[in-house]
């Protein structure tokens, strides 16, 4: 009786421990492939049909900067700026490449910035189509606009040429670039709330004159 419950037992055992063993291979047959950063960087192009010239223009980098960044033999760009404007363009965070550090300074989240892309995002605007939609000297500094290293433009026809591109309403218009002219005014020392009136009437101006346009 002992004898046909250690067969039992020994059997069991054997079963478990083949099934364990079993587990082991599956998981080994399919390792997790991480994608690598110049891999995400020439799927991306391809899937968007993106021509590399004009992606070098969006990110402020040779022709021949963005064939090393797609050549998986070359080691990948660890500059923060680059890697930056190329998650902005990809619509992705810098830190999904390796190779980025993150800043040790905080980033300051500009509220205009922030409107834009919800405005891109409720009319399904990709970055990349919104780039296409400016200049091409121009598409640089948006994606610079967009990553927040700029702010937005203090002259209120460049600002409308960039709120235009999104159907952004005048009065929309108007406050973003108040916002914007509030900030210069306190950057350059001036206390907004100690000399409301005068700003005030500053702004009074600023809307008479931008109706009669």
């Amino acid at each position: 009786m002992l004898s046909l419950n250690k067969m039992i037992e020994n059997s069991y055992f054997n079963n478990e421990l083949k099934q364990h063993e079993d587990k082991n291979m599956n998981s080994k047959s399919k390792p997790i492939i991480q994608e690598k950063s110049s891999e995400k960087v020439a799927n991306f192009l391809d899937k968007n049909g993106i021509h590399k010239k004009d992606f070098a223009e969006m990110i402020g980098v040779t022709l021949s900067y963005v064939y090393n960044l797609i050549d998986n033999t070359i080691p990948f760009s660890t500059r923060g700026t680059t890697l930056e404007r190329i998650a902005t363009v990809m619509e992705i965070e810098p830190d999904d490449f390796e190779e980025y550090k993150i800043p040790q300074e905080p980033i300051l989240i500009d509220e205009n910035v922030q409107f834009l892309k919800k405005v891109m995002q409720e009319k399904g605007m990709s970055t990349v189509n919104f780039l296409k939609a400016f200049p091409r000297k121009k598409r640089l500094e948006i994606v610079d606009i967009l990553r927040g290293s700029i702010p937005i433009p203090i002259d209120y026809k460049e600002l409308s040429m960039i709120a235009q591109v999104l159907d952004i309403d005048k009065d929309s218009i108007y406050d973003m670039w108040e916002k914007r002219m509030k900030q210069v005014l306190e950057i350059s020392g001036m206390n907004i709330y100690s000399n409301a009136a005068l700003v005030n009437a500053m702004f009074d101006c600023a809307k008479k004159y931008i109706d009669l346009q």
